[in-house]
């Protein structure tokens, strides 16, 4: 029996950077192991795809700031703070005033969003392998919006069922960056655009329930992001207890100071021999996070190593005695999975999810046995304790994952989930 074909449109992809590509490049991979072939439509990438999988890579200026950045003389990859002399003090500022000046520029520039130039160059592409293979259904997956755009474009000159794969909400995310007006207009292109769609997909319960209550008519469904089966591997563990995290980290969103002060106040005590501990981040080096570190007097205990390529962050998630994940703080994030907990999970190392409060995330710890959630510093000093008793012990802390329940969030499933979709939109059709 012949596989039913579907088109992806997604800006990213790998080799493209960015949580975003992990869960395009599953669907790729596993959708082919329910019945569907898989042709991915993205804009060109930085290096080359994996030879697995059919990518269709169009032509692309560049984004709205790089394009902006190449008429001033300046170099496109490298931020517009840094090479106008902004010092890195300034620029790190939450509300800096260049920070404000280019989000208004962005806002006016940049609609729908950076990528927007990419439109024209997909929508000719995608026409071009509508009219030379048949194809049962489409795929787009935000952000950025412009791929849902593209899709509507693709599904009104073919008329495929067409899902809307919302990683992040449009319009209704509450950090929506840009003002009232461009907001009132943005809405109203959301709910033109995703009319045309069959179905929408999102990330979680809660994002779900704001999707409905917008795109009434439409039926919604959550498919989680996850892990790569295949990307779980043992190495040996560090000799030292070792705390890692990998990653962006959001100031102000994510507190890394209520570890800090755990720490310090445990090594004060002569609870923790700070010779044994390492706390890594690994990822953009901050001067924020420098200057909290010194703060609590961790100079000799947390270390940020700056950014790895992925399979090193990978390597040393697997290594590490304790992976560390900052919770969101706002209580609206609730609805919100890090990219992160996903490729925690497939470590398979304890995971320590510090601050804010019970969310989704804690559940998600509780019901596969993967970590534990220390929400204020008195959890956190327990759990910090209980972890260094046992690595003194067994010079390792032990993973108690349930396996079948970590399992339902690989990308085999992920891909088992959006292959029943589709299934049951193109049987209806």
């Amino acid at each position: 029996m012949s596989l039913k074909r579907v088109l992806i449109v997604t800006y990213y992809f790998p080799p493209r950077a960015g949580v975003a590509s992990i869960r395009l490049k599953g669907l790729a991979k596993y959708l082919p192991h329910f019945g569907w072939e898989v042709v991915v439509l993205t804009a060109r990438l930085p290096g080359e795809p994996d030879r697995r999988f059919k990518v269709v890579q169009t032509q692309y200026p560049g984004d709205v700031s790089a394009v902006f950045k190449k008429r001033l003389g300046l170099q496109p990859d490298k931020g517009f703070q840094e090479q106008i002399g902004i010092p890195l003090e300034i620029r790190e500022r939450k509300f800096s005033f260049t920070k404000r000046v280019v989000v208004k520029l962005k806002g006016i520039f940049a609609y729908p969003d950076e990528q927007k130039y990419w439109y024209k160059y997909a929508v000719e592409e995608g026409k071009e392998l509508l009219q030379k293979s048949r194809f049962d259904a489409l795929i787009s997956s935000s952000g950025p919006v412009t791929a849902h755009l593209i899709a509507k474009a693709l599904k009104k000159e073919r008329n495929l069922v067409w899902v809307a794969d919302m990683r992040d909400l449009w319009t209704q995310g509450h950090y929506y960056p840009y003002g009232f007006l461009r907001k009132l207009f943005e809405r109203r292109l959301e709910v033109k655009t995703l009319s045309f769609a069959d179905a929408l997909v999102t990330v979680s319960s809660p994002l779900a329930e704001k999707l409905k209550a917008l795109h009434k008519v439409k039926p919604v469904f959550v498919v989680t992001n996850g892990f790569d089966p295949d990307e779980i591997w043992k190495v040996p563990l560090t000799e030292k207890f070792t705390i890692t995290y990998t990653g962006q980290i959001y100031e102000g969103k994510q507190d890394p100071e209520l570890l800090f002060r755990a720490l310090e106040e445990l090594i004060d005590e002569g609870i923790l021999d700070s010779k044994d501990v390492e706390v890594r981040f690994f990822g953009q080096e901050r001067l924020w996070l420098q200057q909290s570190i010194e703060k609590f007097n961790l100079e000799g205990v947390v270390k940020q190593f700056g950014i790895v390529p992925r399979e090193v962050a990978l390597q040393k998630q697997r290594e590490s005695q304790v992976l560390l994940l900052l919770n969101w703080l706002d209580p609206r994030e609730a609805g919100i999975y890090t990219g992160k907990i996903f490729e925690y999970l497939a470590a398979q190392r304890p995971i320590l999810a510090v601050g804010g409060r019970e969310n989704m995330l804690s559940e998600l710890l509780e019901r596969t046995r993967a970590g534990t959630h220390a929400p204020d510093i008195f959890a956190l000093k327990k759990e910090l304790v209980e972890f260094y008793k046992e690595y003194k012990r067994k010079r390792e802390v032990s993973y108690r994952g349930i396996k079948e329940e970590v399992e339902k969030y690989s990308h085999s499933e992920m891909a088992k989930k959006f292959s029943q979709i589709l299934e049951q939109l193109v049987e209806k059709k």
